[in-house]
C-alpha cells in the first residue's frame, strides 16, 4: 500500500473520531427523551466523554492532533509537491475536517461541545450494567 493510500486512510479515521463525537450527541438527546437503554451505558458514556476530553486539552495547550500531523507525514512522504488526498471522497472528508478558522474559534467550538457532552452525562446519566 503506497503512502497516499495510508494518508487516505489515517484520514477516514479521524473523520470517523470526529462523527464518534458528534453523532451520539443527538441520540443521547432522543434516547433520553424515549428511554432508550442503551444511551446510558456506562463504557460508551465515558468513552464520549473522554474523546471529547481528548480534543479539549490538544486545543487548549496547542497540541497538534496526531491524526493531522501522521496523515500530513504520510502525504509529504509521497515525494510530490501535492498534499491533498488522493481520491474524490478523501478530498471532500479533507474539506469538512480542516476548516481555516482562528484557533481560538476551534477552541470555543470544543469547550462548547464538551459542555453539551458533559451537560449530558449529568442530564441522562449513565448507568453501571446489571449483571
Amino acid at each position: 500500500m503506497n503512502q497516499e493510500y495510508s494518508a487516505d486512510i489515517v484520514l477516514y479515521c479521524h473523520f470517523l473520531y470526529v462523527l464518534g463525537v458528534l453523532i451520539p450527541i443527538p441520540l443521547i438527546m432522543i434516547g433520553g427523551w424515549l428511554d432508550w437503554k442503551w444511551v446510558r451505558n456506562l463504557w460508551l458514556r465515558r468513552l464520549h466523554l473522554a474523546m471529547i476530553g481528548i480534543v479539549v486539552i490538544e486545543s487548549v495547550f496547542g497540541i497538534a492532533c496526531p491524526l493531522t500531523i501522521w496523515e500530513e507525514h504520510l502525504r509529504q512522504g509521497t515525494g510530490s509537491e501535492v498534499t491533498y488526498p488522493s481520491g474524490f471522497i478523501a478530498e471532500w472528508i479533507s474539506k469538512i475536517l480542516f476548516q481555516d478558522f482562528e484557533p481560538w474559534v476551534f477552541i470555543v467550538m470544543y469547550l462548547v461541545g464538551a459542555a453539551v457532552i458533559a451537560g449530558l452525562y449529568l442530564k441522562v446519566p449513565p448507568q453501571k450494567p446489571q449483571y
